[in-house]
């Protein structure tokens, strides 16, 4: 049956054609669907997230790779209090990465966790934890 009702046969008739030459056209209509088309993934897209200045100042400090350091130098301070808030633009797996490296603050054996810094932390766990969700 072809969209509008009409069979392919009904179609061949009145167009006094063989339904070998409507199914063609119809085929040369119908777009291809190919499964490298269908396989290719979206980019990812950027996320904006707080970050804690704690966590911020401490990531500073550490070895981060081109995109951690873009998406640091990229982002936009908050003044908070006393404090401050980096508002952060990168993907979902950046932020992940940047959360990984900020792991000290949760406290070494060498060297035992600062509250604050862990409160930091915390936070921004949170955050980058519900982009998984």
């Amino acid at each position: 049956m072809i969209p509008g009702g009409q069979s392919i046969a009904g179609l061949a008739r009145e167009h006094h054609v063989s339904r070998g030459a409507i199914c063609t056209a119809v085929a040369d209509l119908v777009p291809v669907h190919t499964t490298d088309h269908q396989d290719s993934s979206a980019p990812e897209l950027p996320v904006t997230l707080d970050m804690p200045g704690k966590v911020a100042d401490f990531l500073r400090m550490a070895e981060l790779d081109p995109a951690e350091w873009a998406a640091l130098d990229q982002g936009v301070t908050v003044r908070r209090g006393q404090g401050y808030t980096l508002r952060v633009s990168a993907t979902s797996s950046v932020h992940c990465q940047l959360l990984a490296r900020c792991q000290p603050l949760d406290g070494t054996p060498n060297a035992p966790a600062i509250p604050a810094q862990r409160k930091a932390l915390r936070e921004y766990a949170n955050r980058v934890n519900t982009l998984g969700e």
